[in-house]
């Protein structure tokens, strides 16, 4: 499950995503899609599904990968 303010890290980057930089999920659209903050307070939507957490590139115009995330777990230390 996804929730806002969840951390993720970029496992496989593209122009757009730098690899092992860590993301912030935004707001929440459906079970399956929702917003990655990226600077100066811009997003992308992304989706989780049985493939993976991604945000799609599919333009026909553009030929720019996917870009692919892991959640990160936040360990608490007592």
């Amino acid at each position: 499950m996804i929730n806002t303010g969840d951390k993720l890290i970029c496992t496989t980057g593209n122009p757009l995503f730098v690899e092992g930089q860590v993301y912030t999920v935004g707001s929440i659209v459906s079970e399956k899609f929702f917003e990655i903050e990226v600077e100066n307070g811009d997003h992308w939507y992304a989706t989780k599904d049985s493939e993976g957490i991604y945000v799609r590139f599919n333009s026909l115009e553009c030929e720019m990968s996917d870009a692919w995330f892991n959640k990160l777990k936040l360990q608490a230390y007592a």
